[in-house]
This record gives C-alpha cells, sequence and structure tokens, in this order.
C-alpha cells in the first residue's frame, strides 16, 4: 500500500474503534487512536498475514500487550477481513465473540490473549524463541504502552529476548505520554524510554508513530538488524483526530455519549474528506 492509501486505512482504524466504544459503552478509545496508524502499517504493509487462513504456520505474529486498546485492534482486523466490520457494534456486549480484552480463542486473526499489563510482550519474547528454535522465519510484533512500561515484568522479557538475540522481535511503544492517572511522567515517568532499552541490549528506533513514511523506514531498518532485538518507540497522540479527546487522560478509558459520538464521527469524516482530495 502506498502512504495515502494507508492514512485512509488508518482513519477507518479510528471511526471503527470509536464507533464500538460507543456501541459498548465502555471501553478504551484514546489508546486504540493513536495506536490506529501502527495497527494500519502492521497489519496492511508489515506482517506476512493471511485473513484466509489466519492459523497459517509460518505467518507473522502479533501481541497486543497493551490489551485494553483492543478496540483499536479489532477495527484493523475487521477492516484486514479477519470478521466483518458491522461486528465492531458488538463489543463487549454479552454473547459477543469481541470481548473487552483479545481472546485467541474465539477472535479470528488473533494470536495471544492478553490484557493484563506487562504479561504480553513476555508471550512475544517466547514466541519469537520459540521460532528461533523452529528454525522459523516469521517475526514477532508486540504493542505496548508507554504506562504499560512501569511493569517489571517488561524488563524481565527484554533482558531475555536481548539474551537470545531475538532480531526475529519488534517491541512497539506507543509513546502517547498519558495514563490512565494523567502524564507517565507525574504517575511514574519511565523515561528515558529509549535508552532503558539500549541498556537491555535493545536496537532502538525513535519515531513519529503517525508518519508512515517515517513507521516504513523503522520497520526496514527493524529487519535489517541482526543479533538483537528492535524497540521502536513510536511518538503518538492520545485521541488522535477526534478534537476533544486529543491528549486528554480523561478519554484513557471512557466512552463517549450521543453527542460526543457524532462530534467524533465528524472530525473522522472530516480527515476522510481530505486524504480523499490528496
Amino acid at each position: 500500500m502506498n502512504k495515502l492509501e494507508l492514512m485512509k486505512v488508518a482513519n477507518e482504524v479510528r471511526k471503527g474503534a470509536v464507533t464500538a466504544v460507543f456501541n459498548a459503552k465502555s471501553g478504551h478509545p484514546g489508546g486504540s487512536l493513536s495506536a490506529a496508524d501502527i495497527y494500519a502499517y502492521l497489519f496492511f504493509e508489515e506482517m506476512n498475514i493471511d485473513p484466509a487462513d489466519p492459523k497459517k504456520d509460518d505467518r507473522d505474529r502479533f501481541v497486543l500487550s497493551k490489551g485494553h486498546t483492543a478496540p483499536g485492534y479489532y477495527a484493523a482486523l475487521a477492516n484486514k477481513g479477519f470478521f466483518p466490520v458491522e461486528d465492531l457494534k458488538t463489543l463487549r456486549k454479552v454473547g459477543s465473540y469481541l470481548q473487552g480484552h483479545p481472546d485467541m480463542k474465539h477472535i479470528p486473526g488473533v494470536d495471544m490473549s492478553s490484557g493484563s499489563l506487562g504479561q504480553g510482550i513476555s508471550a512475544a519474547v517466547g514466541m519469537a524463541i520459540s521460532g528461533k528454535l523452529r528454525k522459523k522465519d516469521y517475526r514477532v510484533y508486540t504493542l505496548l504502552g508507554d504506562g504499560e512500561i512501569q511493569e517489571g515484568q517488561v524488563w524481565e522479557a527484554a533482558m531475555l529476548a536481548a539474551h537470545h538475540e531475538l532480531d526475529n522481535l519488534v517491541v512497539i511503544v506507543d509513546n502517547n505520554n498519558l495514563q490512565i492517572d494523567g502524564s507517565i511522567q507525574e504517575v511514574n515517568s519511565p523515561y528515558p524510554i529509549d535508552k532503558k532499552f539500549e541498556a537491555f541490549n535493545f536496537h532502538v528506533i525513535n519515531v513519529d508513530g503517525h508518519d508512515f513514511d517515517a513507521l516504513d523506514a523503522a520497520f526496514k531498518e527493524a529487519r535489517e538488524t541482526k543479533g538483537q532485538p528492535t524497540a521502536i518507540v513510536a511518538k503518538t497522540i492520545k485521541g488522535k483526530d477526534v478534537s476533544f479527546m486529543e491528549n486528554q487522560a480523561s478519554w484513557h478509558g471512557a466512552a463517549p455519549n450521543e453527542e460526543q459520538y457524532a462530534i467524533a464521527m465528524a472530525d473522522l469524516e472530516k480527515v476522510g474528506e481530505a486524504l480523499c482530495q490528496m
């Protein structure tokens, strides 16, 4: 896909995430919106995946370590063709397969159940080690929140990944600078994020998480890196492209009412119209 097509996909991912959370009357829109461009790049450009064969052995793997941002993840999977986009409206409803956190047993395209913060990266490291042991060439990607990396288990997993020289592993940090209680500096600062991963012997790339040219260069650099895992620290905006959600910690885990939903969708429609003019 070219850059413009990816921007359009990301906008559809944002619409899907907001629609899902609105219909559920609960969920996590802020981090879903900040990561939408990353989801779009991974699922529509970077990863070797096939909606017609979601369990194929040589597929690339993805683990959403910050599992609460499942609405964005689901929207990306739906737009890719793993399940109907219309099903996003069933998020968190009784009987729906789209649970509040990813469920590998019931959702096509989900490689790992996740939600308990700090644990997803450990599963990703295990998948990457398995790939090395079985001499497979698949790659493993995991998306973490910048608040999530306050968890100690993240760094235990990072230590193991570097020890095993897992150059088939890419850790992406969605650095939107906000968590449920406020800014990450105020709660428990993990900065400097890049230097911490470097200290754990990762190859580190700092990138604008909303710039597809920059994301393209970063993931290509990760593929070319040998002998160590890569961490991509993506600077993003929480609530991206929804006017009243941008950079607001209060929208970490809240659902819009009908009036707010209308405003949010109008904001995203304007983005889409602008993209069509490009």
